[in-house]
């Protein structure tokens, strides 16, 4: 099922970019549908049922749109995964469709981890320090863990950048234990 959700997520990153559509947008409307779907097991159970037809299952998603304000191409998209009987795949098409935004528009996720808040200048310069390392666009999802006791992890795929002083402490142990 991963490829079929795959493909949708695919030809949705299509639109999206063959029209410049702001697509951190998109990516917010989809979401924000997503766990309205999940949420709300009254509507994924008429989406779901094919005791009803596409009409009136349609009818339902413009009534969310009109009273939530989702965009045109959202709305369409949203019907297309309806009309093909894929709305349970639609939490899995929409982390699919971000992935594959990102990758085309060069972002790599971050997470990085601090022992305090970091101020949002702090964060923007960490950021951009980050993708000088990297050679992208960072988006970056930040944490707390008191432990690391300053500075920060960062982490990126599978590689992690450890600038904290908790790490720098434990390599330093490393090397006067192999000295």
């Amino acid at each position: 099922m991963a490829a079929v959700g795959s493909r949708y997520a695919r030809a949705f990153a299509d639109v999206v970019l063959a029209r410049g559509l702001n697509g951190d947008q998109m990516r917010q409307e989809l979401r924000t549908l997503a766990e309205l779907v999940v949420r709300n097991t009254e509507l994924r159970r008429v989406w779901e049922s094919p005791a009803l037809g596409a009409e009136k299952k349609r009818a339902v998603l413009d009534a969310i749109v009109a009273r939530s304000g989702l965009s045109r191409p959202v709305r369409n998209f949203i019907a297309v995964v309806i009309d093909h009987e894929r709305v349970a795949l639609l939490e899995q098409i929409v982390q699919q469709f971000e992935q594959e935004l990102d990758r085309r528009l060069g972002i790599v996720e971050a997470e990085i981890t601090s022992a305090r808040d970091l101020a949002d200048e702090v964060k923007r310069a960490l950021e951009r320090q980050v993708e000088k390392m990297v050679g992208r666009k960072v988006r970056a999802r930040y944490s707390r863990d008191q432990k690391l006791l300053g500075g920060a992890v960062v982490r990126v795929g599978s590689t992690i950048y450890d600038g904290s002083v908790l790490g720098q402490l434990n390599r330093i142990r490393e090397q006067l234990s192999t000295a």
